[in-house]
């Protein structure tokens, strides 16, 4: 590519790419940014995570112990480098539907339940009004998916 990236492929229609790269200082996220801001004539935010990251997260097993049933989904939001919250970890929320289990290397792990009225929109609002729009969330099976490409 023209930002000197090898064997780039997607998954999906949400934004997740896997490249090579020889250049660190290249994969960066505002050096993609701004190739995309170029491109497309927008910012377009990016968040960049390595393939041994993302290996190391997916072997770390971080849902081990969860019930899963077919009302369950599991989340990773990866943070961006300005994102903060003060929220105390674990949290739950009051309608014990969304719990964030815990913040490690820049990953939010989260549950849902689907309950009536309350879905993934939900939980996607207390993450944005916790962490900021810098951010991105992805299902775990996205996640584990990801990494059988690397």
């Amino acid at each position: 590519t023209s930002l000197g990236f090898a064997n780039v492929r997607t998954l999906l229609a949400s934004g997740n790419v896997v490249f090579e790269a020889s250049n660190a200082k290249a994969a960066t996220s505002s050096v993609i940014e701004a190739a995309l801001e170029k491109a497309f004539g927008k910012k377009i935010g990016v968040i960049v995570r390595t393939g041994e990251a993302l290996q190391a997260m997916v072997k770390a097993d971080p849902f081990k112990g969860i019930k899963v049933t077919p009302e369950t989904r599991l989340y990773v939001t990866f943070l961006g480098p300005a994102s903060s919250s003060k929220l105390k970890l674990p949290y739950e929320s009051p309608d014990r539907a969304f719990r964030i289990l815990c913040l490690a290397d820049g990953a939010l792990y989260s549950v849902l339940t689907l309950t009536p009225g309350k879905g993934t929109v939900d939980a996607m609002d207390v993450l944005e009004k916790e962490y900021g729009k810098q951010v991105t969330t992805r299902n775990w099976n996205t996640v584990q998916k990801i990494t059988a490409l690397i």
